[in-house]
């Protein structure tokens, strides 16, 4: 029996569906590829985030991520944490510290404002502007809040302390309310300076903020 419509190439269709078999399962591969690939949270802050006098092993970035790895989120924890920076070399660098993307900021600014006596203000307008354009972005924001010392008197304090739950509700971030919780004022949590957390201090502060930032990250 003739074919009135001979299948000229058929000798040809093993080939071409065993490339296409092939593409395919490149494709499929590179999906689970990128699906198994940690997301990334930038944590963009000054000497806290960067680990001042501590070993990179016992940094709060590193503590943090270890931690939230044994939680069982695959996440990594980028430090553009720079020591001594404040609200408005954070806004400057903003750029710089987001070049290689984001999944996720976590922002903790503002320590060294208070004390230098930095007006509250000023603060408050940096810490808006970075938000506003971290979620021009679309990246989703998790605030870590700061409060002035005792010296600086009570209207800084008060003026200071509402920047960050102010700017939280304004802009719907994932917040904690101090970083240092359960640590400052601590001596045995702290280094000899008194301000900066040792190992010890930088665990606390992990173990009291995770399960805010683990819900944060889950529902983000």
């Amino acid at each position: 029996m003739q074919l009135k419509y001979p299948l000229q190439g058929y000798g040809k269709l093993p080939a071409i569906f065993n490339s296409f078999c092939l593409l395919f399962l490149l494709v499929l591969w590179n999906v689970g590829a990128s699906a198994n690939e940690p997301k990334t949270i930038v944590a963009i802050g000054d000497s806290l985030t960067a680990g001042y006098g501590l070993p990179e092993e016992e940094a709060f970035t590193t503590q943090l991520e270890t931690a939230l790895v044994q939680a069982g989120l695959n996440i990594k924890v980028e430090n553009a944490g720079v020591s001594g920076d404040t609200s408005t070399g954070g806004l400057q660098r903003l750029e710089w510290a987001l070049a290689s993307g984001a999944d996720y900021v976590f922002l903790e600014l503002g320590a060294n404002d208070a004390l230098r006596g930095i007006e509250p203000e000023v603060t408050r307008e940096n810490l808006n502007a970075i938000i506003q354009k971290i979620q021009g972005k679309n990246i989703p924001i998790f605030l870590a809040g700061m409060k002035a010392p005792p010296n600086m008197g009570e209207d800084y304090r008060s003026e200071f302390d509402q920047i960050y739950p102010d700017l939280a509700q304004k802009y719907n971030v994932g917040f904690y309310p101090f970083f240092l919780e359960g640590v400052a004022s601590i001596a045995e949590l702290n280094q000899d300076d008194a301000i900066h957390p040792n190992k010890e201090g930088v665990a606390v502060i992990v173990k009291n903020m995770l399960p805010s930032l683990s819900e944060f990250l889950k529902s983000n």
